[in-house]
Protein backbone atom coordinates (compact mmCIF):
# COMPACT_ATOMS: atom_id res chain seq x y z
CA UNK A 1 0.00 0.00 0.00
CA UNK A 2 0.83 3.38 -0.28
CA UNK A 3 1.52 3.82 3.58
CA UNK A 4 2.83 7.08 5.06
CA UNK A 5 3.19 10.08 2.80
CA UNK A 6 2.78 13.66 3.89
CA UNK A 7 2.90 15.26 0.43
CA UNK A 8 2.68 19.29 0.30
CA UNK A 9 0.79 18.56 -2.99
CA UNK A 10 -1.62 15.41 -1.59
CA UNK A 11 -0.43 13.75 1.43
CA UNK A 12 -2.55 10.79 1.19
CA UNK A 13 -0.88 9.94 4.72
CA UNK A 14 1.05 11.60 7.09
CA UNK A 15 3.37 10.08 9.85
CA UNK A 16 2.89 12.70 12.29
CA UNK A 17 -1.24 14.62 11.99
CA UNK A 18 -0.50 18.06 12.12
CA UNK A 19 -2.29 19.72 14.60
CA UNK A 20 -5.48 20.23 12.91
CA UNK A 21 -6.79 21.83 9.94
CA UNK A 22 -9.87 23.80 11.33
CA UNK A 23 -12.58 24.90 8.81
CA UNK A 24 -15.95 26.24 9.95
CA UNK A 25 -19.11 25.99 8.48
CA UNK A 26 -21.67 27.87 10.42
CA UNK A 27 -21.41 27.07 13.43
CA UNK A 28 -19.78 23.59 12.70
CA UNK A 29 -16.18 23.08 12.81
CA UNK A 30 -14.32 20.22 11.28
CA UNK A 31 -10.93 18.93 12.36
CA UNK A 32 -8.94 17.49 9.73
CA UNK A 33 -5.90 15.44 10.74
CA UNK A 34 -3.48 13.48 8.79
CA UNK A 35 -3.88 13.30 5.20
CA UNK A 36 -4.90 14.78 1.67
CA UNK A 37 -7.72 12.33 1.96
CA UNK A 38 -8.96 12.71 5.04
CA UNK A 39 -9.27 16.52 3.93
CA UNK A 40 -10.80 15.57 0.76
CA UNK A 41 -13.41 13.44 3.36
CA UNK A 42 -14.37 16.36 5.71
CA UNK A 43 -15.39 18.09 3.08
CA UNK A 44 -18.15 15.43 2.99
CA UNK A 45 -18.55 15.55 6.20
CA UNK A 46 -19.48 18.89 6.03
CA UNK A 47 -22.22 18.45 3.47
CA UNK A 48 -23.85 15.87 5.56
CA UNK A 49 -23.51 17.31 8.86
CA UNK A 50 -25.62 20.67 6.88
CA UNK A 51 -27.83 18.07 5.01
CA UNK A 52 -28.97 16.92 8.86
CA UNK A 53 -29.41 19.98 10.73
CA UNK A 54 -26.09 19.52 12.65
CA UNK A 55 -25.54 22.97 14.74
CA UNK A 56 -22.87 23.97 17.84
CA UNK A 57 -20.64 20.99 16.87
CA UNK A 58 -16.89 20.03 16.74
CA UNK A 59 -16.29 17.07 13.98
CA UNK A 60 -12.57 15.72 14.34
CA UNK A 61 -11.32 13.91 11.34
CA UNK A 62 -8.70 11.82 12.56
CA UNK A 63 -5.54 9.95 11.59
CA UNK A 64 -4.15 6.58 12.53
CA UNK A 65 -0.60 6.48 11.07
CA UNK A 66 1.53 7.24 14.00
CA UNK A 67 0.88 7.46 17.92
CA UNK A 68 1.95 10.81 17.63
CA UNK A 69 -1.10 11.23 15.14
CA UNK A 70 -3.39 9.58 17.63
CA UNK A 71 -2.11 11.84 20.59
CA UNK A 72 -2.39 15.01 18.69
CA UNK A 73 -6.69 14.05 18.22
CA UNK A 74 -6.57 13.18 21.81
CA UNK A 75 -5.43 16.78 22.72
CA UNK A 76 -7.17 18.44 20.12
CA UNK A 77 -10.83 17.15 22.02
CA UNK A 78 -10.09 17.84 25.14
CA UNK A 79 -9.08 21.65 24.02
CA UNK A 80 -12.28 22.14 22.32
CA UNK A 81 -14.21 20.97 25.04
CA UNK A 82 -12.93 23.69 27.27
CA UNK A 83 -12.90 26.11 24.77
CA UNK A 84 -16.86 25.33 24.04
CA UNK A 85 -18.37 23.02 26.82
CA UNK A 86 -21.72 22.75 25.29
CA UNK A 87 -20.84 22.03 21.87
CA UNK A 88 -21.25 18.04 20.65
CA UNK A 89 -18.14 16.71 20.00
CA UNK A 90 -17.46 13.92 16.99
CA UNK A 91 -14.62 11.76 16.94
CA UNK A 92 -14.88 9.98 13.24
CA UNK A 93 -11.86 8.97 10.75
CA UNK A 94 -8.99 5.77 10.74
CA UNK A 95 -7.84 6.05 14.67
CA UNK A 96 -11.88 6.47 15.40
CA UNK A 97 -12.62 3.23 13.28
CA UNK A 98 -9.17 1.27 14.40
CA UNK A 99 -10.01 2.45 18.23
CA UNK A 100 -13.29 3.42 18.83
CA UNK A 101 -13.59 2.51 22.71
CA UNK A 102 -10.67 4.75 23.33
CA UNK A 103 -12.73 7.95 22.43
CA UNK A 104 -16.04 6.21 23.65
CA UNK A 105 -13.97 6.33 26.74
CA UNK A 106 -13.55 10.07 26.82
CA UNK A 107 -15.77 12.11 29.13
CA UNK A 108 -15.41 15.06 26.63
CA UNK A 109 -16.61 12.97 23.75
CA UNK A 110 -20.49 12.25 22.88
CA UNK A 111 -20.31 10.47 19.49
CA UNK A 112 -17.83 8.34 17.55
CA UNK A 113 -18.71 7.44 13.82
CA UNK A 114 -16.78 4.83 11.99
CA UNK A 115 -15.19 5.79 8.60
CA UNK A 116 -17.65 4.17 6.65
CA UNK A 117 -20.37 5.95 8.66
CA UNK A 118 -18.97 9.25 8.18
CA UNK A 119 -19.84 10.37 4.75
CA UNK A 120 -23.63 8.50 5.17
CA UNK A 121 -26.47 10.16 5.17
CA UNK A 122 -28.23 10.86 8.87
CA UNK A 123 -25.21 9.87 10.62
CA UNK A 124 -25.35 13.85 12.09
CA UNK A 125 -29.23 14.33 12.28
CA UNK A 126 -30.53 14.29 16.31
CA UNK A 127 -31.18 11.11 17.40
CA UNK A 128 -34.67 9.67 18.33
CA UNK A 129 -33.90 7.89 21.89
CA UNK A 130 -36.98 6.23 23.78
CA UNK A 131 -37.41 7.41 27.14
CA UNK A 132 -35.16 5.99 29.85
CA UNK A 133 -32.88 4.83 27.06
CA UNK A 134 -29.53 6.12 26.37
CA UNK A 135 -28.38 8.01 23.36
CA UNK A 136 -26.03 5.41 20.96
CA UNK A 137 -22.60 7.12 21.47
CA UNK A 138 -20.75 4.76 18.94
CA UNK A 139 -21.58 3.97 15.41
CA UNK A 140 -18.30 1.95 13.79
CA UNK A 141 -19.18 -0.95 12.00
CA UNK A 142 -16.32 -3.80 10.09
CA UNK A 143 -14.60 -1.50 7.46
CA UNK A 144 -13.93 -5.26 6.08
CA UNK A 145 -17.89 -5.21 4.99
CA UNK A 146 -17.55 -2.58 2.92
CA UNK A 147 -17.47 -3.17 -1.09
CA UNK A 148 -18.05 -0.05 -2.88
CA UNK A 149 -16.55 3.32 -3.20
CA UNK A 150 -19.61 5.35 -3.21
CA UNK A 151 -19.94 8.08 -5.73
CA UNK A 152 -20.35 10.52 -3.38
CA UNK A 153 -16.82 10.38 -2.34
CA UNK A 154 -15.34 11.71 -5.95
CA UNK A 155 -17.32 14.50 -5.85
CA UNK A 156 -14.25 16.56 -5.87
CA UNK A 157 -11.78 18.52 -3.00
CA UNK A 158 -11.24 22.05 -4.66
CA UNK A 159 -8.84 24.09 -3.67
CA UNK A 160 -7.64 27.82 -5.65
CA UNK A 161 -5.68 26.19 -7.89
CA UNK A 162 -6.41 22.11 -8.44
CA UNK A 163 -9.08 19.55 -8.03
CA UNK A 164 -8.48 16.17 -6.35
CA UNK A 165 -10.47 13.22 -7.04
CA UNK A 166 -10.90 10.35 -4.94
CA UNK A 167 -10.85 6.81 -7.21
CA UNK A 168 -9.71 4.07 -4.84
CA UNK A 169 -9.78 3.66 -1.24
CA UNK A 170 -8.44 0.71 1.58
CA UNK A 171 -5.80 -1.23 0.89
CA UNK A 172 -5.28 -4.96 0.51
CA UNK A 173 -1.99 -5.16 1.14
CA UNK A 174 -0.56 -5.78 4.60
CA UNK A 175 2.66 -4.50 5.35
CA UNK A 176 4.15 -5.24 8.49
CA UNK A 177 4.10 -1.34 10.17
CA UNK A 178 1.13 -0.59 9.05
CA UNK A 179 -2.25 0.33 10.98
CA UNK A 180 -4.13 1.88 7.46
CA UNK A 181 -6.17 -0.95 6.22
CA UNK A 182 -8.11 -1.15 9.00
CA UNK A 183 -9.04 1.93 9.36
CA UNK A 184 -10.04 2.05 5.73
CA UNK A 185 -10.84 -1.40 4.73
CA UNK A 186 -10.13 -3.49 1.97
CA UNK A 187 -9.34 -1.86 -1.64
CA UNK A 188 -11.92 -0.59 -3.41
CA UNK A 189 -12.54 1.38 -6.83
CA UNK A 190 -14.66 3.82 -7.95
CA UNK A 191 -15.93 3.03 -11.52
CA UNK A 192 -14.03 4.38 -14.66
CA UNK A 193 -16.85 6.06 -15.62
CA UNK A 194 -17.82 8.23 -13.01
CA UNK A 195 -14.76 9.16 -12.78
CA UNK A 196 -14.22 10.51 -16.38
CA UNK A 197 -17.33 12.25 -15.85
CA UNK A 198 -16.16 14.03 -12.44
CA UNK A 199 -12.92 15.18 -14.52
CA UNK A 200 -14.72 16.60 -17.09
CA UNK A 201 -16.83 18.56 -15.09
CA UNK A 202 -13.77 20.22 -13.16
CA UNK A 203 -12.16 21.02 -16.18
CA UNK A 204 -15.41 22.44 -17.47
CA UNK A 205 -15.76 24.64 -14.46
CA UNK A 206 -12.04 25.50 -15.23
CA UNK A 207 -9.63 23.82 -12.95
CA UNK A 208 -6.46 23.23 -14.57
CA UNK A 209 -4.79 20.50 -12.64
CA UNK A 210 -6.52 17.50 -11.31
CA UNK A 211 -5.06 14.98 -8.90
CA UNK A 212 -6.14 11.09 -8.81
CA UNK A 213 -6.21 10.62 -5.07
CA UNK A 214 -6.51 7.07 -2.72
CA UNK A 215 -5.10 5.30 -0.36
CA UNK A 216 -3.48 2.46 -2.91
CA UNK A 217 -3.49 4.48 -6.11
CA UNK A 218 -1.74 1.78 -8.27
CA UNK A 219 -4.28 -0.89 -7.13
CA UNK A 220 -6.99 0.98 -9.00
CA UNK A 221 -9.36 -1.37 -10.72
CA UNK A 222 -8.29 -4.43 -9.17
CA UNK A 223 -11.66 -5.35 -8.12
CA UNK A 224 -13.84 -3.64 -11.15
CA UNK A 225 -14.87 -5.89 -13.85
CA UNK A 226 -12.19 -7.20 -16.46
CA UNK A 227 -9.37 -5.56 -13.94
CA UNK A 228 -8.74 -2.60 -15.85
CA UNK A 229 -5.89 -0.61 -14.72
CA UNK A 230 -4.41 2.95 -13.28
CA UNK A 231 -2.61 3.59 -16.49
CA UNK A 232 -5.72 2.43 -18.33
CA UNK A 233 -7.95 5.43 -16.23
CA UNK A 234 -4.98 7.44 -16.62
CA UNK A 235 -5.34 7.00 -20.89
CA UNK A 236 -9.21 7.52 -20.96
CA UNK A 237 -9.36 10.29 -18.76
CA UNK A 238 -6.73 11.94 -20.90
CA UNK A 239 -8.53 10.68 -23.94
CA UNK A 240 -11.99 11.94 -23.07
CA UNK A 241 -11.23 14.74 -21.66
CA UNK A 242 -9.07 17.00 -23.97
CA UNK A 243 -9.39 19.90 -22.21
CA UNK A 244 -7.73 19.21 -18.75
CA UNK A 245 -4.64 20.85 -19.17
CA UNK A 246 -2.78 19.29 -16.35
CA UNK A 247 -3.21 15.21 -14.88
CA UNK A 248 -1.44 14.38 -12.00
CA UNK A 249 -0.70 11.28 -9.52
CA UNK A 250 -0.56 11.12 -5.55
CA UNK A 251 1.80 8.59 -4.09
CA UNK A 252 2.03 5.12 -6.17
CA UNK A 253 3.39 1.72 -5.26
CA UNK A 254 7.01 0.81 -6.88
CA UNK A 255 5.12 -2.71 -7.14
CA UNK A 256 2.55 -1.93 -9.10
CA UNK A 257 3.05 0.44 -11.87
CA UNK A 258 1.84 -0.63 -14.97
CA UNK A 259 2.53 -0.42 -18.63
CA UNK A 260 -0.18 1.75 -19.93
CA UNK A 261 0.81 4.36 -17.24
CA UNK A 262 4.62 4.00 -18.57
CA UNK A 263 3.11 4.92 -21.84
CA UNK A 264 1.00 7.44 -20.60
CA UNK A 265 4.18 8.79 -19.00
CA UNK A 266 6.12 8.45 -22.32
CA UNK A 267 3.32 9.62 -25.04
CA UNK A 268 1.39 12.25 -22.82
CA UNK A 269 2.39 15.75 -22.39
CA UNK A 270 -0.19 16.38 -19.68
CA UNK A 271 0.53 13.69 -17.39
CA UNK A 272 2.66 15.34 -14.99
CA UNK A 273 6.51 14.02 -14.46
CA UNK A 274 6.50 13.56 -11.33
CA UNK A 275 6.13 10.27 -9.50
CA UNK A 276 6.19 9.78 -5.50
CA UNK A 277 7.44 6.23 -4.27
CA UNK A 278 6.13 4.27 -1.12
CA UNK A 279 9.79 2.76 -0.83
CA UNK A 280 9.73 2.72 2.71
CA UNK A 281 13.84 1.18 2.32
CA UNK A 282 16.95 0.45 0.52
CA UNK A 283 17.91 -2.73 2.02
CA UNK A 284 16.62 -5.67 0.71
CA UNK A 285 15.96 -7.53 4.42
CA UNK A 286 13.92 -4.50 5.49
CA UNK A 287 11.76 -4.25 2.92
CA UNK A 288 11.19 -7.95 3.17
CA UNK A 289 10.23 -7.91 7.16
CA UNK A 290 7.99 -4.71 6.04
CA UNK A 291 6.46 -7.19 3.67
CA UNK A 292 6.85 -4.60 1.43
CA UNK A 293 6.11 -6.07 -2.69
CA UNK A 294 9.15 -4.76 -3.49
CA UNK A 295 12.84 -5.17 -3.56
CA UNK A 296 15.62 -2.55 -3.73
CA UNK A 297 16.69 -3.48 -7.73
CA UNK A 298 13.04 -3.08 -8.42
CA UNK A 299 13.23 0.61 -7.34
CA UNK A 300 16.17 1.44 -9.31
CA UNK A 301 14.80 -0.49 -12.33
CA UNK A 302 11.61 1.11 -12.20
CA UNK A 303 13.28 5.02 -12.03
CA UNK A 304 15.05 3.85 -14.70
CA UNK A 305 12.73 2.74 -17.29
CA UNK A 306 10.57 5.79 -16.30
CA UNK A 307 13.52 8.30 -17.25
CA UNK A 308 14.05 6.23 -20.02
CA UNK A 309 10.66 7.42 -21.39
CA UNK A 310 10.24 10.46 -19.76
CA UNK A 311 13.76 12.18 -18.99
CA UNK A 312 12.51 15.58 -17.34
CA UNK A 313 10.38 13.06 -14.46
CA UNK A 314 11.21 14.00 -10.91
CA UNK A 315 10.85 11.37 -8.23
CA UNK A 316 9.86 11.57 -4.11
CA UNK A 317 9.86 8.89 -1.59
CA UNK A 318 8.49 7.62 1.75
CA UNK A 319 11.66 6.61 3.78
CA UNK A 320 11.66 4.97 7.24
CA UNK A 321 14.08 5.01 9.69
CA UNK A 322 14.97 2.80 12.21
CA UNK A 323 12.45 -0.22 11.39
CA UNK A 324 13.02 -2.67 13.85
CA UNK A 325 16.32 -5.39 13.26
CA UNK A 326 17.58 -2.45 10.91
CA UNK A 327 21.83 -2.62 11.44
CA UNK A 328 24.00 0.43 10.66
CA UNK A 329 24.62 -1.66 7.42
CA UNK A 330 21.41 -1.85 6.53
CA UNK A 331 20.27 1.80 7.29
CA UNK A 332 23.35 2.36 4.67
CA UNK A 333 21.72 0.23 1.44
CA UNK A 334 18.63 2.81 2.46
CA UNK A 335 20.86 5.95 2.76
CA UNK A 336 22.78 4.94 -0.93
CA UNK A 337 19.59 4.55 -1.96
CA UNK A 338 18.56 8.10 -2.42
CA UNK A 339 21.59 9.29 -4.13
CA UNK A 340 21.36 6.04 -6.37
CA UNK A 341 17.63 6.87 -7.81
CA UNK A 342 18.58 10.48 -8.11
CA UNK A 343 15.53 11.14 -5.83
CA UNK A 344 14.68 14.94 -5.12
CA UNK A 345 11.69 14.91 -2.70
CA UNK A 346 12.06 13.06 0.52
CA UNK A 347 9.34 12.16 3.31
CA UNK A 348 11.74 10.40 6.30
CA UNK A 349 10.08 9.27 8.85
CA UNK A 350 11.45 7.84 12.60
CA UNK A 351 9.62 4.32 12.83
CA UNK A 352 6.47 4.19 14.98
CA UNK A 353 5.12 1.53 16.44
CA UNK A 354 1.42 1.28 15.84
CA UNK A 355 -0.10 -1.76 18.22
CA UNK A 356 -1.60 -4.69 16.57
CA UNK A 357 0.99 -4.32 13.52
CA UNK A 358 3.63 -7.51 13.57
CA UNK A 359 6.07 -4.93 13.09
CA UNK A 360 5.23 -3.76 16.99
CA UNK A 361 6.33 -6.82 18.47
CA UNK A 362 9.98 -7.19 16.36
CA UNK A 363 13.04 -5.95 18.33
CA UNK A 364 13.25 -2.48 18.33
CA UNK A 365 16.02 -0.12 17.30
CA UNK A 366 17.25 1.83 20.60
CA UNK A 367 15.54 5.22 20.23
CA UNK A 368 18.87 7.73 19.85
CA UNK A 369 20.00 5.52 16.76
CA UNK A 370 16.16 6.19 15.27
CA UNK A 371 16.47 10.08 15.54
CA UNK A 372 20.33 9.96 14.47
CA UNK A 373 19.54 7.76 11.07
CA UNK A 374 16.39 9.72 10.21
CA UNK A 375 18.46 13.38 10.58
CA UNK A 376 20.61 11.83 8.10
CA UNK A 377 18.49 10.94 5.91
CA UNK A 378 17.18 14.31 6.14
CA UNK A 379 20.31 15.75 5.65
CA UNK A 380 20.53 13.45 2.60
CA UNK A 381 17.27 14.83 1.23
CA UNK A 382 18.04 18.15 1.91
CA UNK A 383 21.33 17.71 -0.64
CA UNK A 384 19.19 16.08 -3.14
CA UNK A 385 16.85 18.89 -3.17
CA UNK A 386 19.79 21.34 -3.39
CA UNK A 387 20.91 19.36 -6.27
CA UNK A 388 17.68 19.24 -7.96
CA UNK A 389 16.67 23.10 -7.65
CA UNK A 390 20.79 23.76 -9.32
CA UNK A 391 19.62 21.88 -12.17
CA UNK A 392 16.64 24.35 -12.79
CA UNK A 393 18.22 26.95 -12.78
CA UNK A 394 18.08 29.12 -16.08
CA UNK A 395 14.90 26.68 -17.21
CA UNK A 396 11.59 28.17 -18.34
CA UNK A 397 9.25 26.24 -16.22
CA UNK A 398 5.18 26.65 -16.26
CA UNK A 399 3.83 26.99 -13.03
CA UNK A 400 0.23 26.04 -11.83
CA UNK A 401 -0.08 29.16 -9.40
CA UNK A 402 -1.20 28.03 -6.14
CA UNK A 403 -1.28 31.19 -4.55
CA UNK A 404 -0.41 34.66 -5.00
CA UNK A 405 3.61 34.40 -5.89
CA UNK A 406 3.98 30.61 -5.60
CA UNK A 407 3.24 27.98 -8.09
CA UNK A 408 4.20 24.60 -8.59
CA UNK A 409 6.16 23.33 -11.59
CA UNK A 410 5.55 20.21 -13.83
CA UNK A 411 7.84 18.07 -11.98
CA UNK A 412 6.55 19.28 -8.39
CA UNK A 413 9.26 22.12 -7.68
CA UNK A 414 8.07 24.74 -5.89
CA UNK A 415 8.31 28.12 -7.70
CA UNK A 416 8.73 31.30 -5.64
CA UNK A 417 8.08 34.12 -8.44
CA UNK A 418 8.07 38.05 -9.28
CA UNK A 419 5.50 39.44 -11.23
CA UNK A 420 1.69 38.90 -12.08
CA UNK A 421 -0.17 36.21 -12.23
CA UNK A 422 -3.46 34.82 -11.21
CA UNK A 423 -4.40 31.81 -8.74
CA UNK A 424 -5.25 29.10 -10.87
CA UNK A 425 -3.38 29.49 -13.79
CA UNK A 426 -0.57 28.10 -15.66
CA UNK A 427 2.32 30.50 -16.18
CA UNK A 428 5.40 30.28 -17.71
CA UNK A 429 8.29 31.47 -15.16
CA UNK A 430 11.70 31.75 -16.11
CA UNK A 431 14.12 30.26 -13.17
CA UNK A 432 16.61 32.78 -12.18
CA UNK A 433 18.33 30.85 -9.11
CA UNK A 434 16.61 28.61 -5.69
CA UNK A 435 17.01 29.48 -1.53
CA UNK A 436 17.72 25.76 -1.21
CA UNK A 437 13.72 24.76 -0.23
CA UNK A 438 12.44 26.59 -3.87
CA UNK A 439 13.62 27.87 -6.99
CA UNK A 440 13.06 31.69 -7.45
CA UNK A 441 11.42 32.99 -11.16
CA UNK A 442 10.35 35.60 -13.01
CA UNK A 443 7.05 35.66 -14.54
CA UNK A 444 7.68 35.74 -18.75
CA UNK A 445 4.05 35.08 -19.77
CA UNK A 446 0.79 34.04 -18.64
CA UNK A 447 -0.15 30.86 -20.92
CA UNK A 448 -3.66 29.14 -21.25
CA UNK A 449 -2.37 26.25 -21.29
Amino acid sequence: MKDVTPDALDPDFAADAPAGDASTGGDVRIVTFGCRLNAYESEVIRKRAAEDGLSDAVVFNTCAVTNEAVRQARQAIRKARRERPGAKLIVTGCAAQIDPAAFAAMPEVDLVLGNAEKSQAGSYAPQVVPPGAEPMRVRVNDIMSVRETAGHLIDGLKDRARAYVEVQNGCDHRCTFCIIPYGRGNSRSAPAGEVVEQVRRLAAEGYREVVLTGVDVTSWGADLPGQPTLGQLVARILKLVPGLPRLRLSSIDAAEIDADLLRCLAEEPRLMPYLHLSLQAGDDMILKRMKRRHLRADALKLVAEVRAVRPDTAFGADLIAGFPTETDAMFENTLKLVEEAGLAFLHVFPFSARPGTPAARMPKVKGDAVKARAARLRAAGDAALVRHLAAQVGRTLNGLVERPGVARAEDFTEIAFSGEAAVGDVTALRVTGHDGRRVLATVLEAEAA
